[in-house]
């Protein structure tokens, strides 16, 4: 399944609104690497990554995530997932990340 990301910015809540429907895996994660730098050389804000119709998020992808918590925690940013169904939920418990992803 291919990958379909939709970026809003919500100037209320001062974030980066970003919807993944679909697969994030190693075939189209430098898309989605793209899509977060572009949306972050606009306007440097907080980032919440709704998860709601994502199927599945390989360790590449995961890694995107946290490349991108690193280089923006210092500015004083957040990245944040909501909504992530049971498997991916449970990928994210597994690999720690649920401690600063939520």
């Amino acid at each position: 399944m291919a990958l379909s990301i939709d970026i809003n910015n919500n100037t209320e809540n001062r974030a980066w609104e970003i919807c993944l429907i679909g697969e994030v895996d190693i075939s189209n994660v430098h898309e989605f690497k793209e899509q977060i730098e572009t949306a972050l050389a606009k306007v440097e804000q907080n980032i919440l990554i709704d998860l709601s119709g994502l199927d599945y998020i390989d360790s590449t992808g995961l890694g995107i995530i946290i490349g991108v918590y690193s280089s923006i925690k210092d500015k004083g940013l957040t990245i944040k997932v909501a909504n992530p169904g049971d498997s991916i939920k449970k990928l994210i418990n597994i690999t720690g990340l649920d401690k600063i992803l939520y």
